[in-house]
């Protein structure tokens, strides 16, 4: 017997405020929209005093904050330009929510809280070394959420960095 196909209720979408941010909350905009689901969407930023900076700095290489959102001025503004994307494609948001942390436990978190039905994340193929041996926030969604996962690979983007918002 196969399972009943249902809408979702609750879809749960993370932003960085980066090129890849848009598309992947168009489309979970689009789902929300279509099954008159709840949108949350989320934000996770970081603080990393400029002492913490220059000592990742020396240790690993580079810089060790790459792709995380810094500040919470920055996170508010990815999460401002994320609800009018969410409202050009027709979906209401429900919460707009900052957390700071780490990306991918933050998205579970509220995810778990909300008790969403789908959780959606922006990937790309990433074929660095770091990425291969540290993972990516969309690699630890996948492993630990307990809702379906919508992965976006949104076209054009496939490899490279993408800034995302830093306060200044």
């Amino acid at each position: 017997m196969t399972e009943a196909m249902k809408d979702y209720r609750t879809v749960v979408v993370g932003t960085d405020g980066s090129a890849l941010a848009a598309p992947t909350v168009a489309r979970a905009a689009w789902i929300a929209q279509r099954d008159d689901a709840e949108l949350v969407i989320v934000c996770a930023w970081s603080e990393l005093s400029r002492r913490d900076e220059a000592k990742n700095t020396r240790t690993e290489g580079g810089d060790s904050r790459q792709g995380e959102v810094i500040g919470r001025n920055a996170a508010q503004q990815a999460v401002e330009a994320a609800a009018v994307v969410a409202q050009e494609h027709g979906a209401t948001v429900s919460a707009a929510l900052l957390a700071q942390g780490e990306p991918g436990a933050a998205l579970l978190e509220v995810a778990a809280e909300r008790r969403a039905d789908l959780l959606v994340v922006g990937a790309i193929r990433d074929t660095s070394i770091a990425g291969r041996l540290l993972g990516t926030v969309a690699g630890d969604v996948v492993r630990k959420a307990d809702c379906d996962v919508l992965l976006v690979r949104p076209e054009g983007l496939t490899t490279g960095a993408f800034p995302v918002p830093e306060d200044v």
